[in-house]
């Protein structure tokens, strides 16, 4: 999140081969970020391995999951009544 912040939403996900996020967006300090991004990179960072965005999904049984489980607050911007 913090190489996030730095570089800014664009230019994080152009480097690292993510879009934006449709529906899930993780909040973290205050602040959004694309969470299929996030968990992609972070794994990248814990394993050295590099998924794609099409390694795995970003909805409520793919990132958004994980990232809940973590103790992470995810919010469906889609349906924000419905929050899955």
């Amino acid at each position: 999140m913090e190489e996030y912040d730095r570089l800014g939403q664009d230019q994080f996900l152009a480097e690292h081969g993510f879009g934006r996020a449709t529906a899930y967006l993780l909040i973290y300090g205050g602040r959004s970020y694309d969470s299929k991004a996030i968990l992609g990179v972070a794994f990248k960072l814990a394993t050295g391995i590099r998924l794609s965005s099409q390694d795995f999904s970003g909805g409520i049984y793919g990132a958004a999951r994980v990232l809940r489980k973590l103790g992470f607050e995810v919010r469906n911007v889609r349906d924000p009544a419905g929050q899955e």
